[in-house]
C-alpha cells in the first residue's frame, strides 16, 4: 500500500497515466467480483445454507440502511438545518 501511495504521488501530474488507471481499476473490481461469485457458487456449505444466510444478509442490510438513514437525519437536523 505504501508503494502504491508513493507511486500515485509521483505520477499524479502525468494525466495520460492517471486517466488510464480508472478504467483498469473498474475492470479489476469486476473480475474480482466475478471470481468471488464463482467461489461462493462452488462452496457447498454456502449453497446448502443459502436460505439462512440470505435471511441474515437481508436483515443486516436492512439494519445498516435504516441505521444510516436515522443517523443521517439526526446529523442533518443538528448540524446543517438552519434555525428560523
Amino acid at each position: 500500500m505504501t508503494v502504491g501511495i508513493i507511486l500515485g504521488f509521483t505520477i499524479q501530474n502525468k494525466t495520460k497515466i492517471v486517466k488510464a488507471i480508472g478504467p483498469m481499476i473498474n475492470i479489476a473490481i469486476y473480475v474480482l467480483l466475478f471470481l468471488l461469485g464463482i467461489s461462493v457458487g462452488l462452496n457447498e456449505t454456502i449453497i446448502n445454507n443459502l436460505d439462512t444466510l440470505g435471511t441474515q444478509a437481508l436483515l443486516l442490510t436492512f439494519g445498516g440502511v435504516m441505521g444510516s438513514v436515522v443517523l443521517a437525519f439526526f446529523t442533518y437536523k443538528f448540524f446543517f438545518k438552519t434555525k428560523k
